[in-house]
């Protein structure tokens, strides 16, 4: 009873009211019954997650129903539609089958899943047939371009757009543009899209037949594509050639952008081609005449030119005087001193300046240009020998220093030597630095004068009187001064006498009445067993001063009789302010000799007599001290012997 009544409702029921609700819209009653038929052969062997075509059976405002040949239809959102304005029932479109049943008991379809699944079986295949697909460039990214294709987003690197570099990408968004698949990723949905091959394959006919055509000397037309500090590439319609720096311009130029510009159309002339390496060398200053073929005719050695300095360098300075012609100013062609120093001290780049024609030779295009020859030598002046005359008085400014002395610049062009001997009387100079530093100033007075040599022979100690004159009379032979010992060695000590001169003592004349040794630092009293003005030496001995042998020199010396007992006695004493008195009087000269007075001068009587007393005590002490010396190279001798001696022991 139950079972008629609900087939009764079921009969009852109303389908055309039901079509007005969306689901089973389209179909009749009759057509139900003939779909139910069918539907019951049908397999259910239906897949999920594959495409399938379906036919439109009907379209609303929310939904496209499909009929996929499965015992239910399938409903789309319209929105998956947009693209095909023009959608009518009975069209086939591709769908994807997500389930073929959901809770509800309904087919589930997709075509923005079809879509991609469909767009990347198309990429693969394109990949695999190598095809040419078309996609739209919707944006700019990083290093690239991002294009649409077939409704996944591929990847356009900036590298990949065209032969040559693309400096904006910004003019290729929104247009189609023809790529071929490189590279698919998976799993990272990821597709690499290249425009670059396309241009390649029409590109290999065309510079195929260049490079077949291609010799020495060919004039072409190119298109700078890339700029670098050596030189800039050329674009000769499908195959690149290097125009190097050098070959621009017949002028120094610094970098190529001072006369080209990128994207410029240039003519070249081909210098050389490497089939093997496919490598073309280009010219563009070969297409005019060489700068030294049309220079003026009256140019000749000994003509003045102008021009700019263009490069420095440590021997010497390179001077343009036309695009392309150069001439080398040498260092020791910009001043007359004869002493070379960094021609940047003289020019800089970029100067202007007058030059003087030294040599020339426009066969090898070479050019040697002089600056100093503008003015006079000041050797040639006439005024050089009254002025440099020997004996004048000069200030100076070193400019150099060897071993062997110091050379100063007494004015531009005009240098002398100072010896390194010639510096002081009494300090033993090694090096001429331990007395005075390059470029301080320094007072000279001319010793010599050569003039066709260019030479002047200079001198610093000459200036003063020879204090040893004076220090004969002081440090005489058996004299006694208060000494202080400088420094020791194997051979014996420097002493520090008075006046601040220097003196020397063996190693067994430092010994003390105590038997030991001087040393460093001590002050005691030495008495002077040689003096040598010519050689500046002076030897003593403290040993000497408490020696018996010594004790007894003074003895014989005083029973002489008269004024000449006097002297001795003076002499063998410390320094006294006799000495004193003896070097202010040579002071007082030398005073004299700079306010005009002869250097020759004489001493006050006062002081006459002292010398001439102690020159003939000295004359009578002669045999005295000669007998001194004798024995002192007796004990030397024995000193030398014990040591050679003692080698020997410890050798042994």
């Amino acid at each position: 009873m139950a079972e008629n009544q609900e087939n009764v409702k079921n009969e009852e029921f109303d389908w055309e009211a039901f079509e007005t609700k969306g689901f089973g819209e389209g179909y009749s009653k009759s057509k139900r019954e003939e779909l139910a038929a069918m539907y019951d052969n049908v397999a259910t062997d239906l897949e999920e997650q594959e495409v399938v075509k379906g036919i439109v059976v009907a379209i609303n405002d929310r939904d496209v129903v499909l009929n996929i040949g499965y015992k239910s239809d399938g409903l789309v959102p319209t929105n998956e539609f947009r693209d095909t304005p023009d959608l009518k029932v009975g069209d086939e479109v591709e769908v994807y089958v997500e389930e073929r049943e959901d809770k509800n008991g309904e087919l589930v379809l997709s075509r923005r899943k079809a879509k991609i699944v469909g767009a990347w079986d198309k990429i693969q295949k394109a990949l695999d047939q190598d095809e040419i697909i078309e996609g739209l460039v919707k944006r700019r990214t990083k290093g690239g371009l991002i294009v649409d294709v077939h409704g996944v987003e591929a990847f356009l690197p900036g590298s990949q757009i065209d032969v040559k570099p693309i400096r904006d990408f910004d003019v290729f968004v929104g247009k189609k543009m023809e790529v071929k698949v490189v590279k698919i990723n998976y799993s990272n949905d990821n597709v690499v899209v290249s425009h670059k091959v396309l241009i390649e394959k029409d590109l290999e006919k065309q510079k195929a037949e260049i490079l077949n055509n291609l010799e020495k000397g060919q004039v072409l037309e190119g298109v700078i594509k890339n700029m670098t500090n050596f030189g800039v590439f050329i674009d000769l319609g499908g195959v690149d050639g290097l125009l190097h720096i050098t070959d621009i311009s017949w002028g120094r130029i610094n970098h190529p952008e001072e006369v080209l510009k990128l994207d410029e159309k240039v003519k070249v002339v081909v210098l050389d081609f490497d089939e093997g390496k496919k490598r073309i060398s280009l010219g563009m200053k070969q297409l005019t005449s060489h700068p030294w073929d049309s220079l003026a005719e009256g140019l000749d050695v000994g003509s003045k030119v102008k021009g700019k300095i263009v490069n420095v360098a440590d021997y010497g300075a390179f001077l343009e005087i036309a695009p392309g012609v150069e001439g080398l100013i040498h260092v020791s062609e910009m001043s007359w001193s004869q002493h070379l120093r960094n021609p940047q001290d003289f020019i800089n780049v970029g100067d202007e300046l007058e030059a003087v024609v030294l040599t020339l030779d426009k066969d090898e295009r070479k050019m040697s240009l002089g600056i100093k020859q503008l003015t006079e030598d000041p050797w040639n002046k006439k005024e050089v020998l009254t002025k440099y005359a020997v004996g004048t008085e000069h200030k100076g400014v070193v400019r150099n220093m060897t071993n062997f002395g110091l050379f100063i610049e007494l004015e531009e062009g005009i240098d002398g030597l100072v010896h390194v001997s010639d510096l002081s009387w009494t300090k033993k100079i090694k090096h001429p630095s331990e007395f005075v530093k390059v470029g301080e100033e320094l007072n000279v007075v001319v010793l010599e004068l050569d003039v066709d040599n260019r030479r002047l022979a200079l001198g610093h100690k000459q200036l003063e009187e020879n204090p040893w004159d004076t220090f004969e009379t002081v440090f005489t032979v058996g004299s006694k001064h208060k000494c202080t010992v400088l420094s020791k060695n194997e051979k014996g000590a420097v002493l520090e006498l008075p006046y601040g001169i220097e003196g020397f003592a063996a190693t067994k004349h430092l010994k003390k009445a105590d038997d030991s040794m001087a040393e460093v630092g001590e002050s005691l009293e030495f008495q002077v067993l040689e003096f040598s003005k010519d050689d500046k030496r002076i030897v003593l001995s403290h040993l000497h001063t408490h020696s018996k042998v010594e004790e007894a020199a003074p003895k014989k010396k005083a029973t002489g009789g008269g004024k000449k007992k006097s002297a001795p006695k003076q002499q063998a004493s410390s320094s006294t302010l006799g000495d004193l008195d003896a070097l202010s009087a040579l002071k007082t000269q030398m005073e004299d000799d700079a306010k005009g007075g002869s250097k020759k001068k004489a001493a006050p009587k006062k002081e006459e007599e002292p010398k001439a007393e102690a020159k003939k005590a000295a004359k009578k002490e002669e045999p005295k001290a000669d007998e001194v010396k004798a024995e002192a190279k007796k004990e030397e001798a024995k000193e030398e012997e014990k040591k050679a001696d003692d080698k020997k022991e410890d050798k042994e």
